[in-house]
């Protein structure tokens, strides 16, 4: 394999998105049912401190990183075969919506109406009803951010294979 900026370029970018494709798995294979047994308080407060540490440097240079490197990866790659450019195209567009809008739009605004919240103070029918408006939506963006960052990693494989 020659080291190309393009080669460099889709081999960070898929390292990036199988990062974010890892995770989003994970966290909704693993940490989302575990959790999801909790009781409203267990349950809250669990969430509520997973939002505040997963807030960190690595995984926003990781995050962010994988979105911005995509999309410079879309424009360096234009003298590839249109197969490839084609799939990068749809990985990066298929994550930038499906991974980052969500997260962005969907999944924050309800980690911090979470955040905002003083658990300790809430009643039981509080706790109840902020579960209830979390839970399954938070779940249903993220259903939707597993499925796209496993696409566009997968889109990526395959443009890395036919190189």
């Amino acid at each position: 394999m020659e080291f190309t900026t393009s080669n460099i370029s889709l081999l960070i970018t898929t390292l990036l998105f199988g990062l974010v494709a890892g995770l989003c798995f994970t966290w909704g294979n693993t940490v989302t049912p575990g959790i999801g047994q909790l009781d409203e308080m267990g349950y809250l407060q669990a969430f509520q401190k997973m939002n505040r540490s997963i807030e960190n440097p690595l995984f926003f240079l990781v995050f962010m990183g994988s979105s911005l490197i995509g999309i410079a990866m879309v424009f360096m790659n234009r003298g590839i075969t249109p197969t490839h450019f084609w799939l990068v195209t749809a990985a990066v567009a298929i994550y930038f919506v499906g991974v980052v809008l969500i997260t962005v739009f969907g999944n924050v605004p309800l980690n911090q109406v979470l955040d905002k919240t003083d658990l300790i103070n809430s009643s039981a029918q509080q706790l109840a009803s902020l579960r209830e408006k979390f839970e399954q939506p938070w779940n249903q963006f993220h259903r939707i951010r597993v499925v796209s960052a496993t696409i566009s990693f997968t889109l990526l494989l395959i443009a890395g294979i036919g190189k």
